[in-house]
C-alpha cells in the first residue's frame, strides 16, 4: 500500500482534511509530530517519529514548522532534507519552507525577481530600526521574522512610540524587519496557487488595518484579474513553491503589492469561500507529480 506521512504538531483540521483526501486516493497517511522526531547516522533508522519509521514512507506532506529554538528549527529542516535526498517525495521542499518561513528571505526572493513588494527594511539595532523608520516614511508595520496568522503585528507611525517598541524588541534580541504601511481599503487578497495555475482566491475585509482569517477578518470568493493571477504564479516560482498563498494588497494608489508567499499556508478561510476541495487536489497534485508518473 501506498503511504504518506503528515509532518506537523497535531491532528487539527488541516491533518484530518489532508487524511481524508489521501484516504479516498487509497493513500494510507500516519501523523507525524515534528518535535518528536529522531534520525540515525550510520545507524537505522534514518528518520522516525513515535516508532514510525519515515523513510518508509513514499510521500511526507508538510503541515507545519512549530516554533522552536534555532537548533531546533536547523534539525527539523536538515532532517528533511536529508529525508529528500533519500528519495521520498516533501511537500513542499524543505528549500522551499526555508524561502517561506522567513519573511527577509521571501521578500529579497520577491524583489530580486522584480516583483511589487512594499519597501522593507531589516536589521539587528534600534537606533537603526529608528532611522529605518524615518526612511519609510514614519508609518510602518512591523513584523516577526517567523510567524503567521497576523500575530505579532504592530503598526508604528509615531515617533515616541517607535522608540518604545524598538527598545523593547532590543530586549528580546529580535531581528527588525520593518515594512512601509501601504494605504488600503481595509481588504487584501489571498490566493491559493498549485503547480501552474490559482487553484482558489478569496478577499479578506477587516475594520481593522490587518486582514488576516486568523485575526477575524470576513472573507468571500473573489476572481482574480488575469494580472493579478500571473503575480501569483511568479510570486510562487521566485521562492520554489509547488503549493502555496500569496497575498496580494491592493493598494490606495492602484497599485497591487505582494506581501507575502506562505509555503504552508491555511486553507480554512479559503475553503469555506468556495466549492473547490483544495486538500483533495493537493494530494491529486502529489500523485500526478509522483516520481515515475
Amino acid at each position: 500500500m501506498v503511504r504518506a506521512a503528515i509532518v506537523g504538531s497535531g491532528r487539527g483540521w488541516h491533518t484530518i482534511e489532508l487524511q481524508r483526501a489521501l484516504s479516498e486516493r487509497g493513500i494510507h497517511s500516519d501523523l507525524m509530530p515534528i518535535t518528536r522526531m529522531q534520525a540515525g547516522v550510520a545507524i537505522q533508522p534514518y528518520l522516525s517519529s513515535r516508532d514510525l519509521d519515515l523513510d518508509s514512507y513514499e510521500a511526507a506532506l508538510v503541515r507545519i514548522i512549530p516554533r522552536g529554538s534555532l537548533e531546533q528549527i536547523i534539525f527539523r529542516m536538515d532532517a528533511l532534507h536529508l529525508l529528500e535526498e533519500r528519495g521520498v517525495r516533501v511537500l513542499n521542499t524543505a528549500k522551499a519552507i526555508e524561502q517561506t518561513v522567513d519573511k527577509y528571505y521571501t521578500s529579497g526572493l520577491l524583489a530580486l525577481a522584480g516583483l511589487p513588494t512594499p519597501r522593507t527594511i531589516v536589521c539587528e539595532r534600534s537606533d537603526a530600526a529608528l532611522e529605518a523608520f524615518v526612511t519609510l516614511g514614519s508609518d510602518v508595520v512591523v513584523k516577526p521574522l517567523f510567524g503567521s496568522m497576523g500575530l505579532g503585528l504592530v503598526r508604528v507611525d509615531n515617533e515616541d512610540l517607535a522608540y518604545r517598541v524598538f527598545k523593547a524588541l532590543e530586549l528580546e534580541r529580535a531581528v527588525f524587519y520593518l515594512q512601509e504601511f501601504v494605504p488600503h481599503d481595509g481588504r487584501d487578497i489571498r490566493a491559493f496557487v498549485l503547480g501552474d495555475r490559482v487553484l482558489a482566491s478569496m478577499e479578506r475585509f477587516s475594520a481593522s488595518w490587518r486582514t488576516n482569517f486568523a485575526r477575524g477578518a470576513e472573507c468571500r470568493s473573489v476572481h482574480l484579474t488575469p494580472a493579478q493571477e500571473e503575480l501569483c504564479l511568479l510570486a510562487s516560482k521566485a521562492v520554489g513553491t509547488e503549493y502555496a498563498g500569496v497575498d496580494l494588497l491592493p493598494a490606495s494608489s492602484g497599485e497591487v503589492f505582494i506581501l507575502e508567499v506562505n509555503g504552508i499556508p491555511g486553507r480554512k478561510g479559503l475553503q469555506a469561500t468556495g466549492e473547490i476541495d483544495i486538500a483533495a487536489e493537493i494530494v491529486n497534485y502529489l500523485v500526478q507529480t509522483w516520481p515515475g508518473n
